[in-house]
């Protein structure tokens, strides 16, 4: 499994609409967006925007502003849109609780904001979660008291959890 990066997270923003930086940051402090779920600083948006537009997923331009310099706005290649409807798409997302947290909300989120159906991914989120407690719960019926027992208890527990939670995801936001 990979680093977990906003990359996908971008390029769902960016095929809304072209933005610049400072528009795209904005997105990331706004708790009503996507300020709860990603903590990400100046630097590390910039090196984010540069990174893909090396991969050819984005490509920026200049754009000129009025009593400002010029910004750099930044909008989706082709390889770009292929790479976040794979993202979108993703057959067999992580079980992990840290990637529900991120991965699944960022997904969620851009799907809301592109009119992309959201009830596939809740249900591919839920298999995922699913698959990885009927394991734990086997791992359990063999583990010996001790702390190694404890943490599949917690782990289950945390996946009840998440899949209870994912039942109110998938409800409309006019419905939540």
């Amino acid at each position: 499994m990979g680093q977990l990066t906003p990359d996908e997270t971008i390029l769902g923003l960016l095929a809304a609409r072209a933005r610049h930086g400072y528009e795209l940051l904005d997105c990331f402090r706004d708790p009503g967006q996507l300020g709860e779920v990603w903590k990400l600083s100046t630097s590390q948006l910039y090196a984010v925007l540069k990174r893909l537009e090396a991969q050819g997923l984005t490509e920026g331009r200049e754009v000129a502003v009025a009593d400002a310099p010029p910004r750099i706005e930044y909008a989706l290649t082709q390889a770009g849109k292929a790479r976040l409807q794979a993202w979108l798409d993703e057959p067999y997302p992580s079980d992990s609780i840290r990637r529900v947290r991120v991965e699944f909300l960022s997904r969620l989120y851009i799907a809301r904001l592109l009119d992309f159906p959201t009830l596939p991914i809740v249900e591919r989120q839920k298999a995922a979660c699913r698959k990885r407690r009927a394991e734990l719960l086997a791992c359990l019926q063999k583990a010996a008291p001790g702390v190694g027992r404890l943490t599949l208890e917690l782990v289950i527990a945390q996946l009840d959890t998440v899949l209870q939670w994912l039942e109110r995801c998938e409800l409309t936001p006019q419905e939540r």
